[in-house]
């Protein structure tokens, strides 16, 4: 069973930064695919940003809205999934779910939510003047 556990959420100003991260626990990190996805009220879950293995290397994917401000980085040995969230805007307001699935996928499914079996609680994210 797989266990994720996700923190650093809060209240920032806009421009400000945060990092949020999700604990991994029950299967090695290294051999699954990781994502993250988010909610706003009103909104469906949606992704933004993942990494899978594709071939021998480490692939990372982002959403448009989040490329160039957000990175998503994993510490194997500490079983951790990091995502980095710089230049942070009153859209980026949401609850953020950490999602894992089994083994590699392809490029376009990492973004799919449907291929990932396991999920966090969400921490919420809040950017306000």
């Amino acid at each position: 069973q797989v266990h994720l556990v996700e923190s650093g959420g809060g209240l920032v100003q806009p421009g400000d930064s945060l990092r949020l991260a999700c604990v991994h626990s029950g299967r090695p990190v290294s051999t699954m695919t990781m994502a993250w996805f988010r909610q706003a009220p009103g909104k469906e879950r949606g992704f933004v940003a993942g990494t899978t293995r594709l071939g021998g290397n480490t692939g990372t994917f982002y959403s448009d809205s989040v490329k160039g401000r957000f990175t998503i980085s994993r510490d194997n040995a500490e079983s951790t999934v990091y995502l980095q969230m710089d230049s942070l805007k009153p859209e980026d307001t949401a609850v953020y779910y950490c999602a894992a699935a089994p083994g590699a996928v392809t490029r376009q499914s990492v973004r799919d939510k449907r291929i990932y079996n396991y999920w966090g609680q969400g921490t919420q994210v809040t950017v306000s003047s």
